[in-house]
């Protein structure tokens, strides 16, 4: 079995505290495989809410009372709320991989709400990604070791995973699958880190088994713009940005961004910002 966890203030002692909105108290990740079960019975619940997330096998929880068995698989979170009845298991037969976290604050219930997660929901279905992971890995890492500020640190990491919830949730369900989340999920990632190199977009679409016209499409649904639009916008915002903290000249800073030639790399920058590079800088330079 693995364990690795985080304590507020290195406490175990479960807590609520109204003094800021939003507190994270602990947060943790269990790995069972080896290890045949691992148990929690907490009859009287806990002061605080709690979010477990099952991250691969699945999870046995005895919502209300001890007699209801109820399986949930990975790709699941469970909230449970302050003074709820808490039962549940993990089997090692199950290969279960969860993470949780508990958190206190003034305005959790509105918070919760905000996110779309309504009082009434126990469990809600999000999918499998590597992001979840890791905004809890954060978590427990910033814990752990306590650093300037960690606390509004983790407090904005859990409202990060709670953005991601919602947006899982309220999405469209058509054409929506982790299939295609996770091929339009690579494309936008793969367009941001080679945005300055020419781009063949039929050539990408075609090395990730698409026909053009359905890696388009998709794109767009996903994204609400075409691919080479992403990219344009993807170049003139790196571009601003260079022309407002640097002193490089209007050539330099379209070749970065990836034109070669001046001329259209002006052109494309007025139709998109309103203003020439050099007429944008100079705009900069007199609001600063």
């Amino acid at each position: 079995m693995y364990i690795n966890s985080g304590y507020y203030n290195n406490s175990h002692q479960d807590f609520k505290d109204k003094s800021k909105p939003l507190i994270v108290g602990s947060c943790g990740t269990y790995k069972i495989s080896s290890y045949p079960k691992l148990p929690t019975y907490r009859p009287r619940g806990r002061l605080d809410y709690q979010i477990i997330y099952i991250a691969s096998g699945k999870a046995h929880f005895h919502f209300n009372n001890e007699e209801n068995d109820t399986v949930i698989p990975a790709g699941n979170m469970v909230i449970y709320r302050p003074k709820e009845f808490q039962k549940y298991e993990y089997y090692g037969v199950d290969k279960t991989e969860v993470y949780w976290i508990h958190f206190t604050g003034s305005d959790v219930k509105l918070i919760l709400r905000q996110y779309g997660i309504t009082d009434d929901m126990r469990t809600f279905f999000v999918g499998s990604s590597l992001e979840y992971e890791r905004i809890f890995k954060r978590i427990i890492s910033e814990l752990q070791r306590c650093q300037t500020n960690y606390e509004e640190m983790i407090s904005m990491l859990l409202r990060h995973l709670l953005i991601i919830i919602n947006r899982q949730l309220t999405k469209k369900r058509i054409l929506r699958n982790e299939y295609l989340d996770n091929e339009m999920d690579l494309a936008a990632q793969y367009f941001n880190d080679n945005y300055n190199t020419e781009i063949n977009i039929e050539e990408y679409a075609t090395s990730r088994g698409m026909s053009i016209s359905w890696f388009i499409r998709n794109f767009k649904e996903y994204t609400g713009i075409t691919p080479m639009q992403y990219i344009v916008s993807t170049r003139i915002t790196n571009a601003q940005t260079l022309l407002e903290t640097t002193t490089y000249s209007i050539s330099e800073i379209g070749r970065i961004v990836g034109y070669d030639n001046p001329l259209y790399f002006s052109r494309i920058f007025h139709k998109h910002k309103g203003f020439s590079p050099s007429n944008y800088r100079k705009q900069v330079d007199k609001d600063v």
